[in-house]
């Protein structure tokens, strides 16, 4: 996977290891009707993976709160066809959101099957966890399918580690985001490294 070309804040053009072109750029609200007709696309156990529970459909209320977040508190990114918007194919979606009245925030992520394996699930984390580092913020945690393991292998070698207490059916995994010199060391690395696309994840 090589990101190409200079462009604004957090996009990115991107050509996968199958020669797909891609963009990865900040989620808007004109993203609502091609992430509802991405929905349509999904495969039971891809809703369950993201939602955590089978999700009948993509409500325009809902694909309306997630094309809207708020900047002050929430982020998303979108894996996208290098089209025009209406047209553009969404085939990733990550999104992190400050939980209120704490430093922590919490993410989810989901990356189509037609894109899946190609590393775009570690790239999208390793943007959920640098948002929250600009915020200084002190955790990122998210709730995963304990039978998803392609994404608790990824969480595993980014450093985050399994909080017990998760509801039945679900792992909570947790990055301790502490800056260095806060306990006398630094956060987990998890910049670009080798490796970087050869997992099969799919968040």
């Amino acid at each position: 996977m090589v990101a190409r070309n200079r462009l604004p804040p957090w996009h990115e053009e991107v050509r996968l290891a199958n020669g797909r072109n891609i963009v990865i750029r900040p989620i808007r609200p004109d993203d609502a009707p091609a992430l509802r007709a991405g929905f349509e696309l999904l495969q039971p156990e891809e809703v369950r993976q993201r939602f955590l529970d089978d999700v009948p459909e993509m409500t325009p209320e809902l694909a309306h709160r997630m094309t809207h977040p708020d900047s002050r508190s929430e982020f998303a990114l979108v894996v996208s066809e290098p089209l025009p918007p209406g047209e553009a194919l969404i085939g990733g979606v990550a999104r992190v959101a400050v939980v209120p009245g704490t430093r922590d925030a919490a993410f989810t992520v989901l990356v189509s099957s037609y894109v899946a394996g190609m590393g775009l699930g570690r790239h999208l984390m390793r943007r959920v966890v640098r948002w929250s580092r600009g915020k200084k913020l002190d955790r990122v945690h998210g709730d995963v399918r304990e039978d998803n393991a392609p994404m608790l292998a990824l969480l595993d070698s980014m450093g985050f580690s399994r909080a017990p207490g998760g509801a039945p059916g679900l792992v909570h995994a947790v990055l301790d985001l502490a800056p260095a010199g806060a306990n006398g060391t630094s956060g987990p690395d998890v910049g670009a490294g080798p490796g970087e696309g050869e997992a099969a994840e799919r968040g």
